[in-house]
């Protein structure tokens, strides 16, 4: 069996959430970068509203682009300065979900579909779907800590 780039793409959903995750959680310790996530954060928005199949994920869309919209809007024209604290709740949020599905679907149960199985079939390591599992949610908790502690040292 030959070794291609597409026996990776099981990788990617997971790892890739807690990366930009972490990427969210850096980018809020300062209002402008906080500024810039929330824009290329709407603009992701819209490209997925124009690609979106049915209505509850446009509907998702939709108001989580108003409700970015909005927080903007108040970061803007009032006193309220909460755009810094939004983009860090959904980066938090994003890695720690990661986190989590990474546990429930790759270690805790026992799905012989996972990404992780089919990982372990092509892959020439030694591990299994659960050894896979452990070491992405490993990986992915790791994204994590470094975001906190690069965010902590930034704002120092």
């Amino acid at each position: 069996m030959t070794w291609e780039v597409t026996h990776i793409v099981p990788l990617w959903p997971d790892l890739g959430s807690s990366f930009w995750g972490m990427v969210l959680i850096l980018a809020s310790t300062n209002l402008v970068t906080a500024r810039i996530a929330a824009g290329c954060f709407a603009v992701a928005l819209v490209v997925l509203l124009i690609i979106a199949k049915n209505w509850t994920l446009r509907g998702l869309y939709i108001g989580f682009i108003i409700f970015l919209a909005v927080i903007w809007v108040l970061q803007e024209t009032t006193k309220i300065r909460i755009l810094r604290y939004i983009i860090l709740l959904i980066g938090v949020m994003n890695s720690l979900f990661s986190v989590y599905d990474i546990y429930d679907q790759l270690i805790f149960r026992r799905d012989h579909s996972s990404d992780a199985e089919k990982f372990a079939e092509v892959c020439p390591c030694p591990c299994n779907g659960v050894g896979w599992g452990i070491i992405w949610g490993f990986i992915s908790f790791l994204f994590l800590c470094t975001a906190m502690y690069l965010g902590l040292v930034i704002l120092s």
